[in-house]
């Protein structure tokens, strides 16, 4: 098997620049093109690369036409997942012109450089927590079992919940449920790992024998020294991956970054009310 390198990224962000938003702390059309350049010049030129969702601020279908713009700069093939800024109407219409059926899930799979890649929409339309429908798992099973021979790679805006229990912060994993019955459909399936986004700071898993792979993003970084406040600092970086008869390997790319503060949100409420509506849920 050859090796195969990729670029992995995420949460872009990308608003429109003619519409003011008080939600966007960083210049993410801007980040992005530069990392094109980057990738640009980089030695050995990668297959493709995966987009993990959130791909714009605001979901509008103008935030994706800029979107667009700015992803001409690469003749890569890119793999688009969206995640909970995004809106599914907005991505259909503005990155696809697609005008029915703007509500499906946005699901789909292909196979490149030899690596079989299967996308999943975990968004919930409202809601910032990922989730998977019947349909989907039903999907996925079917798709898991074309192309069986080949290394797979999920692609996901919501990574899975990781322990053995919900977590409190539930909004930032696929529900503990779905999560469980997607390792039991992954289990002994040739997967090489699983990309997603969404918490804004780059972290590498082992989840039932599976890479579990999240990354930074481009728009701004959550700080991890803290836990009660979700504290926004300067920070981004893409993923350069490599795939071998081994298994898979990342490599990240850190931007010059400052760590400066952004914005802060405090957390600790909706901790007291999500341990309390778990205690309740026990007894």
């Amino acid at each position: 098997m050859a090796e195969t390198t990729f670029i992995h990224i995420t949460d872009l962000h990308v608003g429109n620049p003619a519409v003011p938003d008080d939600h966007l702390f960083s210049d993410t059309s801007a980040t992005l093109a530069r990392v094109l350049e980057m990738i640009d010049t980089m030695d050995q030129t990668p297959s493709f690369i995966v987009a993990s969702g959130d791909l714009t601020n605001r979901g509008d279908v103008d935030s994706y036409r800029q979107l667009k713009a700015i992803m001409a700069a690469t003749d890569l093939p890119v793999v688009y997942a969206i995640g909970n800024h995004d809106t599914r109407p907005g991505f259909y219409e503005g990155m696809l012109e697609r005008t029915s059926d703007l509500d499906t899930p946005y699901d789909h799979d292909q196979v490149i450089a030899g690596t079989h890649i299967i996308t999943l929409d975990t968004t919930t339309p409202g809601q910032i927590g990922g989730s998977l429908t019947p349909e989907q798992f039903a999907w996925l099973e079917g798709r898991l079992d074309s192309h069986a021979d080949l290394p797979k790679l999920i692609v996901a805006h919501h990574a899975p919940a990781l322990g053995d229990a919900p977590p409190w912060d539930h909004w930032r994993t696929i529900e503990f449920d779905q999560s469980q019955q997607l390792a039991a459909l992954l289990k002994g399936r040739n997967v090489l790992g699983i990309l997603s986004g969404h918490i804004h700071h780059d972290r590498f898993s082992v989840w039932h024998g599976i890479p579990v792979i999240v990354g930074m993003g481009q728009h701004a970084a959550t700080d991890i020294l803290t836990t009660n406040v979700l504290r926004m600092v300067e920070g981004a970086s893409f993923g350069i991956g490599t795939i071998r008869s081994s298994g898979l390997t990342m490599a990240l790319v850190p931007l010059p970054q400052t760590r400066r503060e952004l914005n802060r949100y405090d957390l600790s409420l909706l901790r007291q009310k999500q341990e309390a509506a778990l205690t309740n849920a026990a007894e």
